[in-house]
């Protein structure tokens, strides 16, 4: 099944939270950077759609990132 691509063109403010506070970014690009460049936990929002995680991260093998820090359920919650 295809689906449509996201129009991020058309996207007007793309959002991360972090620690309670968001902060605005006008490209995808520029908000993605940034939270590889925090490599901390975050939230981008945009077109009704959320992407949480640490940007960054290859991926979660026997239950740590890359640089061994846990990633348990309490780390996910806790953002």
């Amino acid at each position: 099944m295809a689906t449509d691509p996201i129009p991020i063109a058309g996207l007007k403010v793309i959002t991360i939270e972090h620690n309670s506070k968001t902060y605005e970014f006008k490209t995808l690009n520029e908000a993605m950077a940034w939270a590889k460049e925090l490599g901390e936990f975050v939230t981008i929002k945009f077109n009704d759609l959320e992407i949480a995680g640490k940007f960054g991260a290859d991926g979660i093998t026997s239950g740590k990132f890359p640089n061994d820090e846990p990633y348990t359920w309490k780390k996910r919650r806790r953002q």
